[in-house]
């Protein structure tokens, strides 16, 4: 029996009676007593040596199994090569469509920077007419208020703050109004996408839109004012109906710019035309009534004793208070059609639309400025 001199404990060695050995012979003493140590822990080490030999022949056992079993079927090997493939695909691909993404980004950002250069030039132009105007305008209200039937107009204009506001909102309005035309203008010779040209569209029409409502504030404050046009140029004046310009009439000048037109869109245009034309006629009826009845009111007893004037002017005052309707039902009237024009059209002649609207009015105005700076001859 062999004996592992490694584990077995100190006691093996502390024996009773030494152990005699005769060089010359090999028989121990029989007098002597020996006691033999037989460690308890050696089976439990040989069960340990086979359990760690056990789990080492499993694992191979396992290795050799998924390696029989890949040989077995090729096809197992062929799928996980394969998904590896499309991964790798699927990387690729959204590394390409990133590189689209920021190409496209780039593009938009170069038309963006060709816009505002754009409206730089311009606006260095559009600046020395805006003062031109502004300078005219403030001349036209100085001789206004030198006549006597238009004192009371220029007091009002100098004490009503609220004419001031407008004067000054409306300014503003028209700045912004000049820059969505040139990128209007940019962005249909860039022929950009649907999507940006129906953001310019939008952002035209909230425009005309915020017209109208600083329009209706300053109606409150002063409606003469308003309703007289003296916040527009001389041309604009010209074609003056209730603070603003005939929708009927914009629709004539604006349809021409439009083509190509489909035979649906022309007739949808015609109606609403015709319906404008009605609303219209229907207003200037309305204030043609509202003009003789408040002229009635004054002219009552006109020669006859002045005991009840304070009250032929009150009843006078409370129907000029329904003018301020007259001008927000024509301002509502023009909003409307803008609306109902947006819809009948494609973004696309939409936006060609509201570019030729927005010509036509800086047209109107370049003209009042050459009609004051004209010669004239000496009287």
């Amino acid at each position: 029996m062999e004996l592992y001199y490694a584990h077995l404990p100190q006691s093996f060695h502390s024996l009773k009676s030494p152990i005699s050995v005769d060089s010359s012979s090999t028989k121990v003493s029989s007098s002597t007593r020996v006691e033999v140590y037989e460690p308890k822990n050696v089976n439990g080490i040989w069960e340990a040596d086979s359990s760690q030999n056990t789990c080492v022949s499993g694992i191979i056992e396992a290795d050799r199994r998924n390696k029989n079993m890949f040989q077995d079927n090729p096809q197992d090997a062929c799928r996980g090569s394969k998904k590896n493939s499309q991964e790798a695909s699927k990387s690729s691909d959204k590394a390409l469509r990133r590189l689209a993404q920021n190409r496209e980004a780039a593009r938009k950002s170069r038309l963006r920077k060709k816009v505002y250069v754009q409206q730089l030039e311009s606006s260095r132009t559009k600046l020395a007419q805006l003062e031109h105007e502004l300078e005219m305008t403030k001349q036209q209200g100085v001789s206004i208020s030198g006549h006597s039937g238009g004192t009371n107009l220029g007091l009002s204009r100098a004490m009503n703050p609220g004419v001031t506001a407008f004067e000054m909102e409306y300014g503003h309005w028209v700045e912004e109004q000049n820059r969505q035309i040139c990128e209007l203008r940019a962005a249909l010779q860039a022929r950009v996408s649907d999507i940006e040209l129906r953001m310019l569209v939008e952002s035209g029409m909230s425009h005309y839109h915020h017209l109208f409502h600083i329009k209706s504030i300053a109606a409150k404050s002063d409606v003469f004012f308003l309703i007289s046009g003296i916040w527009k140029s001389a041309a604009e004046r010209f074609f003056l109906w209730i603070g603003g310009s005939r929708p009927s009439e914009l629709l004539k000048v604006l349809t021409p710019h439009l083509d190509p037109l489909t035979e649906q869109q022309l007739v949808a245009i015609c109606n609403l035309q015709q319906s404008s034309q009605q609303a219209e006629d229907a207003l200037s009826q309305g204030l043609d009534k509202l003009q003789q009845t408040i002229a009635e009111a004054l002219t009552a007893d006109l020669l006859g004793p002045s005991a009840n004037y304070m009250g032929k002017m009150t009843n006078a005052m409370v129907q000029l208070e329904s003018l301020v309707g007259f001008v927000n039902q024509a301002d509502h009237l023009r909003q409307k059609t803008l609306q109902q024009m947006s819809k009948i059209l494609t973004i696309r002649q939409a936006a060609r639309g509201l570019l030729a609207l927005g010509d036509y009015f800086q047209r109107l105005r370049a003209l009042s400025s050459l009609w004051v700076a004209r010669p004239h001859e000496p009287s």
